[in-house]
């Protein structure tokens, strides 16, 4: 990757299946091709939002040959290789730089909680050993464990390690990493929540990982867009849609998983995917919730790019 930040809006695809063992393949190729379509500036697979750690190894691998083959090189193609073990997140990564990819991005292992001294340790071992650039991913309500700014700064004198994608939803805490950070230019500092990455591009992060940008990649486009042009009566605008998805779309259903269920239900809703399978332990929703999303869907507003 070129020693400047990767800036923009770089979705967090889903993982398009038929089954526990089975990638769809058709509608991978429809999303990428989708997104490409709606301007996004790079692929993250394999994350939260792409249900890595509910796959097995073998769709994991499957996902990012077919989709470093889709995309051709024409986007930044970045994998997550978060796992508890370092031999299965090293070879993960070997499979990507095997295979194209631009960087990874490593979650701290889930399971055991690392102390502090103990995960920079942990990243110490791990980066060296990793052929692509790096992005660290804080992401503390699934993994338990916080990068506490000083550790960030420790971890990325490590010159391998070129990014940071949090997703904690603390705008104090992106902001305390970001002052940490800010002798770096060249380190990329993206935000997960898409309710909160209009503001924090506006105080200076490079871009978001926003989940919503699957199924509506031009609003999050323009989103940034306006953030980076500081036109705050474009994003405000804007920023109410975001809102409208986030408060519809996500919380249909009345549990932690009603997020990725409302994305992949949409999605299927929409065309962009065949189904809305989604991998165990977790399941679709059942006709009253998808009728739910269906309303959600044509209340946005008509503006708004559909496929």
């Amino acid at each position: 990757m070129e020693n400047k930040p990767l800036c923009g809006i770089i979705p967090p695809l889903v993982t398009p299946l038929k089954d526990n063992e089975t990638l769809d393949v058709e509608s991978l190729e429809r999303l990428i091709e989708h997104l490409i379509r709606g301007g996004v500036h790079g692929l993250f697979i394999l994350g939260t939002t792409g249900e890595e750690q509910s796959l097995s190894y073998a769709v994991r691998q499957e996902m990012i040959i077919q989709s470093a083959r889709i995309n051709h090189g024409r986007l930044p193609l970045l994998v997550c290789v978060s796992d508890t073990s370092i031999v299965e997140s090293i070879r993960l990564a070997r499979v990507a730089a095997d295979n194209g990819a631009d960087g990874v991005v490593s979650a701290p292992p889930y399971y055991f909680a690392t102390g502090q001294p103990e995960l920079a340790q942990f990243y110490e071992e791990l980066v060296p050993q990793l052929p692509l650039p790096v992005f660290l991913y804080n992401m503390p309500s699934h993994v338990k464990v916080n990068f506490a700014p000083d550790t960030v700064q420790r971890i990325a004198q490590l010159p391998q390690v070129v990014g940071f994608k949090d997703s904690s939803a603390n705008a104090v805490y992106f902001q305390s990493v970001m002052y940490k950070m800010r002798e770096r230019s060249d380190f990329a500092m993206l935000c997960g929540p898409e309710e909160m990455t209009g503001e924090l591009v506006l105080m200076g992060a490079h871009g978001g990982i926003n989940g919503g940008a699957n199924m509506f990649p031009e609003l999050y486009v323009a989103m940034y867009d306006a953030a980076r042009r500081a036109d705050l009566a474009h994003l405000r605008e804007l920023q109410q849609t975001i809102m409208q998805i986030s408060t519809t779309i996500y919380t249909v259903g009345r549990h932690g998983s009603s997020y990725l269920k409302g994305l992949k239900c949409a999605l299927s809703l929409l065309g962009i995917i065949n189904d809305d399978f989604v991998a165990s332990p977790f399941y679709k929703f059942n006709e009253p919730e998808r009728e739910k999303i269906r309303q959600a869907l044509a209340a946005l507003p008509t503006s708004l790019c559909r496929p």
